[in-house]
């Protein structure tokens, strides 16, 4: 399944450039980079430019993911495991 803007939610996060645009700990605002881990709690993140992984919480964020549009989602909304999101779109179907 091609990762779109309406089925963002339930697909790999792994590999998609991300920028966090809101969080409650000022610290993490404007962290970009590459997901390369993804925990039911945590997007762990390549920063752009170096080698450095960022931890960064989903319940507390609200990131921007460019596929290659900008699709705003609530970290809320993705704090499942990938497994779990898949379970939901297949227990909507």
């Amino acid at each position: 399944m091609n990762v779109m803007p309406e089925n963002i939610l339930y697909n790999e996060l792994i590999g998609l450039r991300v920028s966090v645009v809101g969080s409650t700990d000022p610290s993490q605002l404007g962290i970009s980079g590459t997901v390369v881990d993804e925990t039911e709690k945590m997007l762990v993140v390549s920063t752009t430019g170096s080698a450095r992984r960022v931890m960064i919480p989903k319940m507390i964020s609200r990131f921007s993911f460019f596929i290659p549009d900008e699709v705003v989602v609530e970290g809320r909304e993705i704090a499942l495991t990938p497994e779990e999101r898949l379970k939901r779109l297949q227990r909507r179907h």
